[in-house]
């Protein structure tokens, strides 16, 4: 029996070895793929950092071609001023020199190198020596230390490929990037100096004033290139910042790596040893492909924490002693002993699923909340963002974790700001927006401005406190207010216009019922006039006068009962394109010599249903009112246009019914009716004319015309700009106008 507890301990602590290992390996995991992450974020910002390092040094080459403005013949001192305002040695690494090349005619060589050794340089020559259809020289360069006195006069384009990339940049009028050489300047080396692989990037100088469309044009045009030549480890020192030696990176000139491609390695291989991440980019230099190698060094795989992994595995290790020992102690009680056993290995378990299913829960209900989830360090680094956050700010999980947020979530003109608050915050805990949800202006990554609301918590650590922050969009919400407040404004406005056209229609009445009494009455006085006519000679001459005040009173009441829409109406289908013509010469001479009609007709204009006398009447009377609004000085615009008023437009709101229209308006540019006038301007005697000027019943009549056809009327009027009359009039469904009519004489 004496073997049994011991096989039973010895099984117990093999199974707790198993569990312990399972955990231990599912944290190492977890932590390399956080490492993981990092790594790629590091290099794929290392790759942006190069390509927009060579953008730069491509914008000084643009610029220094400007200084030259097509011509290569400046002095070297000008040359030389230029590039100490430039300071290129203290802002721009790894540029070798700024040069020029000029293009030297086979003819005129023996010239050029008599006159720049003249200048003071006896041992300048074109090089190398030799006779050749195409000679250039670097003509130009700074700053003209002893390394780069090696390049004056040297002939780059007697190099295969140093001239690929000068024809190219030559024939396309852009940038070009030469493949690996080795620059002039490294040859003889002096002690201290170690050789670098190198390239040159060119642009091309044409001549100023003559074209260059075509291939042809360009070539005939050169004179010259400006140039950098650029070493290769001066140029990638300090790229990677501060944490530089984290990465082993390779640089490729071309799209196959290999030994002779090598522009840069940072870092010796280890040999034998693989690295456990790497990143391979392809990127283009002026028009040049290279290849960008990143693999992950041994001082960065170091950062990897196993300490987690470690921690579980002693920890699993001494609780299977310990239940090995209690197993083997308990011997005596074998049921009790295995029993014990079973229920410990079994706690462990649980505890460690526990453990692990409490993690998955909580990153499942972060992940699933509806609102954006948010965990922030005591450094101001994102160390949580749930998928919430990925749609509410596009900005993946991977690129946001380890970021900056206040970079990622603070427009520019607040970051300083937030960035002291948080500080302040990481060292004491302490912020107003603790005490409950804040409303905020965050921004994407495309910096559009979002409204949000954030309610954050505190989240202690050892370094300070970070914050948890759940983040809600709140654009719907503020939409909705904004919807809201529009609907209240419409409806303020429809009830301003209900109690207006109630005024209108009490109005309306009452004018209606004055209008037929009086109307009446001019019957029986008209009638005993004409009566009296036939059979008084003696009275004649004031039975007319009287006959003549019975017709203005006739005219009078005509205009009421048109504003009362009482008045009897005989509708056609009337063409309003044909009937402005018609009018044409007669609402001219209404509104005078000084002014100027102006008419817009938008073509396809349909027919109205209407009553063209009628009609003509009350257009008759707006460009009266326009012009006497004008003081005979100014413009009248008549526009005709076709109209569908929908359901859920905001005219219905109005008084205007949903249907088809064709609106008549009439603008003028005069002084314009203040709100206190437009609020009166449809009431029957209402005039701002002088006494004797005018009844006060044209825009009343236009009114009631409009509203008995079946249509409507709208004023709009800025004060000191003019006023617009619309009329709104039923369309008619028949195609053919009527038969023109006879207008009424005027």
């Amino acid at each position: 029996m004496a073997p049994v507890p011991l096989l039973l301990a010895a099984l117990v602590f093999l199974a707790s070895l198993m569990v312990t290992y399972m955990v231990a390996d599912n944290a190492g995991r977890a932590a390399r793929s956080e490492l993981e992450s990092t790594f790629e974020y590091r290099a794929r910002d290392l790759e942006t950092v190069l390509s927009r390092r060579m953008v730069v040094y491509e914008q000084v080459l643009r610029g220094a071609r400007g200084f030259l403005r097509g011509s290569v013949d400046v002095s070297r001192a000008e040359f030389a001023d230029y590039y100490d305002v430039l300071r290129l040695n203290e802002r721009f690494p790894g540029i070798e020199a700024l040069g020029v090349a000029s293009v030297i005619p086979r003819d005129r060589l023996d010239a050029h190198v008599a006159a720049v050794r003249a200048e003071g340089y006896p041992g300048y020559d074109v090089r190398p020596a030799g006779a050749r259809d195409v000679y250039t020289a670097i003509t130009h360069i700074q700053p003209f230390t002893e390394r780069n006195r090696r390049a004056f006069g040297y002939d780059m384009f007697s190099e295969p490929v140093r001239r690929a990339a000068m024809a190219a940049a030559r024939d396309t009028g852009r940038a070009a990037a030469s493949g690996k050489v080795t620059l002039v300047q490294e040859g003889q080396q002096m002690s201290g100096h170690a050789e670098q692989s190198g390239f040159l990037m060119y642009l091309p100088v044409y001549r100023a004033g003559q074209p260059r469309a075509t291939q042809d044009e360009r070539r005939a045009a050169i004179v010259g290139w400006v140039y950098a030549p650029f070493r290769m480890d001066d140029l990638m020192r300090g790229l990677g910042g501060e944490q530089a030696g984290d990465l082993e990176v390779d640089v490729h000139d071309g799209r196959q790596p290999g030994p002779d491609t090598l522009l840069y390695r940072s870092h010796a291989q280890a040999a034998g040893k693989a690295p456990m991440f790497s990143y391979t980019a392809a990127m283009e230099i002026a028009g040049r492909p290279w290849t960008l190698v990143i693999r992950s060094s041994p001082t960065f795989e170091a950062a990897l924490d196993r300490r987690p992994s470690l921690a579980l595995a002693l920890t699993g290790i001494g609780l299977g002693l310990l239940l090995s020992l209690v197993i083997w102690l308990l011997a005596s009680e074998r049921r009790r002993a295995l029993q014990l056993a079973g229920r410990m290995t079994l706690e462990l378990r649980e505890s460690y699923e526990r453990i692990d299913a409490e993690r998955r829960r909580i990153r499942l209900i972060l992940q699933n909340a509806y609102d954006a989830f948010i965990a922030v360090d005591a450094g101001g680094r994102v160390t949580d963002w749930n998928v919430q956050a990925c749609k509410l700010f596009g900005w993946r999980e991977d690129e946001a974790l380890g970021r900056d947020v206040i970079e990622l979530l603070v427009p520019s003109a607040r970051r300083e700001h937030e960035r002291a608050c948080l500080a302040h915050f990481a060292r004491s805990g302490e912020c107003a927006m603790l005490a409950g949800p804040t409303e905020y202006e965050a921004i994407d990554r495309h910096g559009q401005a979002i409204p949000v609301e954030i309610a954050i918590t505190p989240l202690p650590g050892e370094h300070g406190h970070g914050i948890t922050a759940f983040i809600r969009d709140i654009r719907p919400r503020k939409e909705t207010e904004a919807r809201e407040r529009l609907r209240q404004q419409r409806l303020d406005e429809a009830r301003g216009a209900l109690l207006r056209s109630q005024k209108l229609e009490a109005i309306g009445q009452l004018t209606g019922g004055v209008a037929h009494d009086f109307n009446n009455i001019l019957h029986i006085i008209s009638a005993n006039v004409q009566l009296m006519l036939r059979n008084e000679e003696t009275g004649r001459k004031r039975l007319v006068s009287i006959m003549d005040a019975v017709e203005r009173g006739k005219k009078l009441i005509a205009q009421l009962l048109a504003f009362a829409r009482r008045q009897p109406l005989h509708p056609s289908v009337v063409s309003l394109a044909h009937m402005i013509e018609r009018m044409d010469t007669l609402l001219h001479r209404a509104a005078g010599d000084a002014i100027e009609i102006r008419f817009d007709i938008q073509p396809g204009l349909w027919n109205a249903l209407v009553d063209p006398n009628q009609l003509e009447n009350v257009l008759l009377n707006l460009v009266i009112n326009a012009r006497d609004a004008m003081d005979g000085q100014g413009g009248i615009t008549i526009t005709l246009a076709n109209l569908a008023v929908l359901p859920s437009d905001a005219l219905v709101d109005t008084g205007i019914r949903p249907g088809d229209f064709v609106t008549v308006a009439v603008s003028d540019t005069g002084s314009g009716m203040p709100p206190e006038v437009m609020e009166r301007a449809f009431e029957p005697f209402f005039t701002t004319k002088p006494e004797g000027k005018g009844t006060g019943l044209g825009l009343a009549g236009a009114h009631g015309f409009a509203k008995q056809s079946g249509g409507h009327i709208r004023l709009a009027s800025t004060l000191g700009q003019g006023t617009t009359v619309t009329l709104y009039l039923p369309r008619a469904l028949q195609d053919t106008p009527d038969p023109a009519f006879t207008p009424v004489p005027h």
